[in-house]
């Protein structure tokens, strides 16, 4: 967790609408830098790329639960109509501008301020070199930012079903110093989705096990626990994982799982993605979230590790409370990873004990 983070963005656009980018640096108070990226947009306007910077960096900050943002951007416009100096006039402006004020006032504290093009150099190469390029470009955090890792890497298992969004996360973690895990190895149920792709192009061995493709669910357990231990996996991790397996006696207690929702509600069969936030929004709760737990031969049982919430809001979609849910997912699922690394989770009496 980092209690204060400082932040740089910038946007802009080649043309006004034209070829478009968003760029943001964060660093901790004492300047080292935490995360640096440019993303391009299409085409979009000057203003829409400055403001899709500062959300998508306050997104970013939110990831790593930082409690106070000190926001710096070359955007006098932005910063003024932030603050409340100028109105949004613009039609195109007014839902990231509504949007923008919900994230900052998630924040302890907040603080946006102006400052001229020259001091805000890093996240403008990184607009520019993403318009450049036309793809999202990531600048290498510096080896003293870093987290220094401790003792060896534990040896995760990924499973997934879907896009693979969970993996990717867990890979952003560790290369940023986060998490001292390696993924040995990522099975997925199906081969045609978009996480096997993902899952190859960061360079990662995957496996295709489909359920189908096995007489009965002990064979199709069988082929997975087989892979798990060819790849020496220590802790099993399903990621977006919707199918049913029978966990073998040496992986007990060492498959966790994410659910989308706070169980022991809204879970079971057919729970999952857009099915359990529509749930959700159907039984008029005002509170959702994640819950992280060690799975069980039951959908969505086994005892909770780690649980976040968020707000549902009134106007709320399946959409935008799946992606507030997300959020709270990120910072989740690696809190779960590092606290079993470190030997600090202890099941008894089927709930789990965090030990200091």
């Amino acid at each position: 967790m980092q209690d204060e983070i400082i932040i740089y963005t910038d946007g802009g656009s080649r043309g006004n609408p034209g070829p478009s980018a968003a760029g943001f640096v964060l660093t901790d108070k004492d300047g080292k830098q935490i995360e640096a990226k440019g993303l391009f947009l299409g085409e979009s306007t000057n203003n829409l790329a400055e403001y899709t910077g500062l959300v998508k960096a306050l997104h970013a900050a939110k990831q790593i639960d930082a409690k106070q943002v000190t926001v710096f951007s070359d955007s006098e416009l932005l910063v003024k109509q932030v603050n409340g100096e100028y109105r949004v006039k613009s039609e195109n402006l007014k839902e990231i501008y509504k949007q923008t004020l919900n994230l900052l006032n998630s924040f302890d504290v907040w603080k946006v301020t102006h400052i001229y093009r020259e001091k805000n150099t890093t996240a403008d190469k990184l607009v520019n070199l993403a318009i450049d390029r036309q793809a999202d470009v990531s600048q290498a955090v510096p080896k003293t930012s870093q987290s220094k890792a401790v003792g060896k890497p534990i040896r995760l298992g990924v499973l997934i079903s879907g896009g693979g969004t969970t993996l990717i996360n867990i890979l952003e973690k560790i290369k940023q110093g986060q998490l001292n895990a390696e993924v040995s190895v990522v099975i997925s149920s199906r081969s045609t989705v978009a996480g096997v792709e993902r899952a190859k192009a960061a360079g990662l061995e995957v496996k295709i096990i489909r359920k189908k493709d096995y007489p009965d669910i002990d064979e199709f357990s069988k082929r997975i626990e087989e892979e798990l231990a060819t790849a020496d996996v220590e802790l099993v991790v399903q990621g977006g994982w919707l199918c049913l397996w029978k966990i073998p006696a040496r992986y007990e207690n060492r498959v966790m799982n994410i659910h989308p929702a706070l169980l022991p509600n809204f879970g079971g069969e057919g729970m999952w993605g857009h099915h359990v936030h529509e749930a959700v929004l159907k039984s008029g709760a005002k509170i959702s979230g994640c819950t992280i737990h060690f799975c069980t031969n039951e959908y969505d049982k086994g005892p909770i590790i780690v649980q976040r919430t968020c707000e549902v809001k009134e106007d709320d979609t399946a959409d935008t409370l799946g992606a507030r849910v997300f959020e709270q997912e990120c910072i989740a699922y690696p809190t779960a990873i590092k606290l079993f690394a470190e030997g600090r989770l202890q099941v008894r009496d089927d709930r789990i004990i965090v030990k200091s």
